[in-house]
């Protein structure tokens, strides 16, 4: 078949997949499951982690070292759980994060992030929650980072380390799951012409639903580094802080310092 009727049905396979097998993303359907794996890591009652994947597009319209942002949540194995593909790199991050399903089921329909809180040996209780990058706000279901500039991280305390070492941690199954992705499809690995970037998205969003169908069959894992493009680090979230955030993430470092101690 010539190029442009391959391409046809190349763009109707992958759209076969996102109608047929978009139940794999399983936030609403596998939230136990999903807190329970990230409760043997020391996390309890996280829902998931929340991060940025880059591709890279070429071409003038998307500016010098043009892309597409593609926001993930992915589970302690690194499953996609909610996939929002598609964004110029020149939108900010908290832009996409807030007309994300994922931000308007929780903030807006309220279905999702709502089950039981989770009591602590200390008497403190934590709700359902998802760790997220610095890019994003901090809210009460969306646990960032300590920041502060380079040259005042050295004052961090015990606590302020303890939550960013567990955070940075879990932070790494972001960037993971998706060098899964680009290692199984080399086509997700280089850049894509400009003339494309209307497909990229669905092409994105059909590798982490057969990822997620794979991992699903016990299918090996490909090598985490092979095709993985190094990511470009997003503009630190400047904007005002949430006061219910700050103290629910230091409830959290608590937590994780006193079981840092016990190791």
């Amino acid at each position: 078949m010539d190029s442009a009727e391959a391409c046809r049905a190349f763009y109707a396979v992958c759209k076969s997949v996102n109608d047929k097998l978009g139940s794999l993303f399983e936030l609403r359907s596998d939230m136990a499951w999903s807190v329970g794996g990230f409760g043997w890591i020391s996390l309890p009652n996280c829902c998931g982690v929340l991060g940025f994947g880059r591709f890279g597009v070429s071409g003038e319209m998307l500016g010098p070292n043009g892309s597409l942002l593609v926001q993930a949540l992915v589970d302690s194995e690194g499953r996609f759980l909610d996939v929002s593909a598609g964004w110029p790199s020149t939108v900010k991050p908290e832009a996409i994060f807030r007309q994300s399903k994922l931000y308007l089921g929780v903030e807006e329909s309220r279905e999702l992030l709502n089950g039981p809180v989770y009591e602590l040996s200390d008497g403190n209780a934590l709700p359902q929650y998802i760790l997220g990058d610095s890019c994003f706000p901090l809210l009460p279901w969306l646990l960032t980072p300590y920041v502060r500039s380079n040259e005042e991280e050295e004052s961090f305390g015990t606590l302020e380390k303890a939550f960013n070492s567990a955070h940075g941690g879990a932070m790494g199954l972001v960037g993971t799951a998706f060098a899964r992705v680009r290692a199984r499809w080399q086509l997700l690995s280089r850049e894509w012409k400009e003339e494309c970037v209307e497909f990229l998205p669905f092409v994105v969003v059909t590798g982490c639903l057969l990822n997620n169908f794979l991992m699903k069959c016990s299918e090996p894992l490909p090598d985490d580094n092979v095709g993985c493009l190094r990511e470009e680090e997003l503009q630190v979230f400047e904007g005002q802080v949430d006061e219910s955030g700050e103290r629910i993430r230091d409830v959290l470092a608590t937590h994780l310092s006193r079981v840092s101690l016990r190791r």
